[in-house]
């Protein structure tokens, strides 16, 4: 997947144009990269395009600590970095980039392959959140 495909994706899900869904799958990209070891990091890093891979790596820090946060702390900070006006409206937005990570990783189901290497390194309610990010994100779109 490319990364106009993953931000109209992302948009569709959220219905937002292109240029929002991208500043949002930023904020995300952020907080998510914090929560992964730098070895996870590559490899999600590694099959994604070139696009992606910048911002993907754009705010990462060498030598930087994995960050243990759970869901409601997750949330927050997109909401915020990313000027959204509730944590339901940030919900949303992290359900629509975790749904369009997966099936860039070839797994909609969050639960195979790099996919799956991401869930494991997740907290628990973050997980959940992983796990249930397409059927959110595509709900919270048809609910609008």
């Amino acid at each position: 997947m490319n990364h106009s495909t993953f931000f109209r994706e992302v948009a569709d899900r959220i219905e937002c144009d292109t240029v929002r869904a991208e500043a949002l799958s930023l904020a995300v990209f952020e907080e998510l990269c914090d929560r992964l070891t730098v070895r996870e990091v590559e490899q999600a890093e590694a099959q994604m395009d070139s696009h992606l891979k910048s911002m993907w790596r754009a705010l990462d820090r060498p030598a930087r600590q994995v960050r243990r946060v759970h869901a409601g702390q997750f949330i927050g900070e997109v909401r915020k970095m990313a000027g959204l006006s509730d944590d339901l409206e940030a919900e949303r937005a992290v359900c629509a980039v975790f749904a369009a990570l997966q099936r860039l990783f070839g797994s909609p189901s969050g639960q195979d392959g790099e996919a799956g290497h991401i869930l494991s390194q997740l907290p628990k309610d973050l997980r959940r959140l992983w796990l249930k990010a397409d059927r959110l994100s595509r709900v919270g779109a048809k609910n609008r």
